[in-house]
């Protein structure tokens, strides 16, 4: 019989990798409680529309990407590419955002129907922030500042660069479209098939071509800067003002459009060398329109979203995940001899009273000293707790608490003991 196999894209999180999966996700919690955000959960399932409404019907997206499919009702639904959409139909539809302020993040899987490469999946994790009801660029400066905060939490900030960019309203960008589209139908010949046909759909996905023969034809394009009216540019300068009093270090990139219809305004990535060629592993910026977009009260609002996936292969590659936690288990009790499986489980127990935060494994199965002591090794242990019965087959009053490592030391103290010394050892903190 042929063995099942997960889907292509689709990636099983082994054992292995989840402590590091878990690291980060609790630096991402502790940031956002640092700022006031508030988590809110919405499905991974949506109607087609939120998503062709939202991102737009003519980005690659909705036309190639987006797992869709009508239901035995006939509705067709998607399930979610992104995570923004979804969380402004929640926040709407429960009336969280009209004449009101919200911070809000979320976590969860998305789903792309794109080609899988390294740390880019079909199924895949995003983090995600986003505030509504705030039009200043205070609030802008401070979602970056968020991200500025995960990365200095996690020992990334070296790793990562800010990038930036000023893309005006609606109406700018359909006037620089114009513009754009009337530029390259001069230079048609220097086009691949994929730029032609974006020029005339959605010409400013033109500006993120990877062909160096379409990069140099956009040198001497239009230039979207000159189309941004004047109020975004004000908003633009003091969001520039904000972040240089904050510290945080940024390059304007005005090829930088992201690759979703609804932003405004400020748009920016951060991006690393040390993924390869797809660098971002952080993108966001403002989307005033969207909730009026998509049938609520017109509402500014302004948001960002993290690959996790690439971010912890980032973690992983430059061995910034602590060891200690990748160590799922501290201690190891080991309980050699006949009928001690009851008083392996009960010094388990106590350990795990007297220091919840450690790891505790009690044996199973049963076995002699150095298999069971070859597990406390393979399991990542640190400590070791050897309850061995007498010659006789009694249990033992006293325990053996040995140190996992290459000098093996071991001590000999009275089982009541134990869990007071693995507490002083694990969970007290050093002076």
């Amino acid at each position: 019989m042929t063995k099942i196999q997960a889907i292509r894209g689709m990636n099983d999180i082994l054992p292995e990798h989840s402590p590091s999966w878990q690291y980060l996700e609790s630096r991402f919690y502790q940031v956002v409680r640092q700022f006031g955000y508030r988590e809110i959960r919405f499905p991974v399932l949506e109607q087609t529309q939120l998503f062709k409404r939202s991102i737009g019907e003519v980005t690659d997206i909705v036309e190639k990407e987006m797992y869709s499919f009508d239901d035995r009702n006939g509705d067709n639904l998607s399930l979610r590419p992104e995570g923004t959409a979804g969380c402004v139909r929640a926040a709407n539809q429960h009336g969280l955002l009209y004449n009101q302020q919200q911070r809000l993040w979320y976590q969860g899987p998305m789903f792309r129907h794109e080609r899988p490469q390294k740390g880019r999946y079909r199924q895949f994790h995003q983090f995600g922030v986003e505030a509504f009801g705030m039009a200043g660029p205070d609030i802008d400066a401070e979602i970056i500042a968020v991200s500025a905060a995960l990365w200095q939490s996690l020992g990334l900030t070296d790793f990562v660069k800010l990038e930036l960019n000023n893309i005006g309203s609606a109406d700018d960008r359909k006037a620089f479209g114009s513009a754009l589209t009337a530029y390259l139908e001069q230079h048609l010949d220097a086009l691949d098939e994929d730029a032609r046909r974006r020029m005339h759909t959605n010409p400013m996905r033109v500006l993120d071509s990877k062909n160096p023969a379409v990069q140099a034809v956009l040198s001497e394009a239009p230039s979207l800067k000159d189309f941004v009216n004047a109020d975004s540019v004000i908003h633009f300068d003091r969001l520039l003002k904000l972040l240089g009093g904050l510290g945080i270090i940024y390059e304007i990139n005005p090829r930088l459009v992201r690759g979703l219809d609804y932003y405004n305004n400020c748009v920016f990535e951060w991006t690393t060398n040390k993924l390869g060629a797809q660098g971002a592993v952080c993108g966001g910026g403002r989307y005033d329109g969207l909730v009026a977009q998509l049938g609520g009260k017109a509402t500014v609002a302004a948001g960002f979203a993290i690959g996790i996936e690439r971010l912890v292969l980032m973690l992983e590659e430059l061995q910034l995940i602590l060891e200690q936690v990748k160590r799922p288990v501290d201690v190891y009790v080991l309980a050699v001899g006949a009928e001690l499986s009851e008083l392996s489980l009960q010094v388990a127990a106590a350990i795990r009273t007297a220091c919840p935060s450690a790891g505790i494994v009690s044996h199973c199965g049963g076995g002699k000293y150095n298999s069971q002591v070859k597990r406390a090794f393979a399991a990542g242990a640190r400590y070791a707790v050897v309850l061995e019965a007498s010659a006789e087959g009694e249990p033992p009053g006293n325990a053996k608490l040995r140190i996992l490592d290459d000098s093996g030391d071991t001590q000999a103290m009275a089982i009541e003991a134990i869990p007071a010394e693995i507490q002083k050892l694990l969970c007290e903190p050093s002076e």
